[in-house]
């Protein structure tokens, strides 16, 4: 059955460990004791009761909207017990735009929210028909559930405790510093390094072109 709504509304946009007390008590042993994460954790769940974390394509830029419109399906069919939760992948951001620094919440994979739930016909039908969903990935009718090592990268990118930094400009470009002892200066992006997080610029000082790295938020595009 297609989707029961075609969105016409104005788009969204994003910018805003359990311990096992049951467990016997030991003794203090030599090997390090291995920490577990929030991933872990919701890995061990799924494993238990064989709910899975499948994957649901909507329109672009309703995400939100999407998940909301489910969890209200969720409540109001009673479908608590086989659909579990609703994710948007999402990851932490920050930009520099007019001289200013600002966090946003950026969609990882824009059009796609993660369902955690047992798929029976009856689930299934709840997912499929809520507005704003236009299918499921998978072959056909029959969705496929994400592999444990991908919930666990994706969960672990969401828990991620530093923020990315959303680079706007790219080699070849005029830039202007903001920050450090170059301030206000323009120069040329002559190398950019994601790993470190650092750009070099190339800045005319006393009439000679100075290489100068500075970090990603010491600069702004043009």
């Amino acid at each position: 059955m297609a989707a029961t709504e075609n969105p016409e509304e104005e788009r969204e946009e994003s910018v805003s460990e359990s311990e096992d007390l049951s467990a016997p008590m030991v003794e203090a042993a030599d090997e390090p004791i291995e920490e577990t994460s929030a991933a872990d954790d919701v890995l061990e769940e799924s494993e238990e009761d064989g709910r899975g974390w499948f994957v649901i394509h909507c329109y672009s830029g309703y995400e939100n909207k999407v998940r909301h419109n489910l969890e209200q399906r969720i409540e109001s069919m009673g479908m608590k017990e086989k659909i579990f939760d609703v994710v948007i992948p999402t990851q932490e951001e920050i930009e520099v735009r007019d001289g200013k620094r600002r966090s946003i919440e950026r969609h990882v994979f824009p059009g796609y929210v993660l369902v955690n739930m047992i798929m029976t016909e009856e689930s299934w039908y709840v997912v499929r028909n809520t507005p704003g969903v236009t299918g499921f990935v998978g072959m056909g009718n029959d969705p496929i559930p994400l592999r444990p090592e991908e919930v666990s990268q994706i969960l672990r990118r969401m828990e991620a405790d530093a923020p990315t930094i959303k680079v706007t400009y790219k080699a070849g470009e005029t830039v202007r510093i903001i920050d450090g002892p170059f301030n206000d200066f323009h120069g040329t992006v002559d190398e950019i390094d994601m790993d470190r997080s650092k750009v070099r610029v190339m800045v005319n000082f006393f009439g000679r072109s100075t290489p100068v790295e500075l970090d990603f938020l010491q600069v702004e595009k043009m």
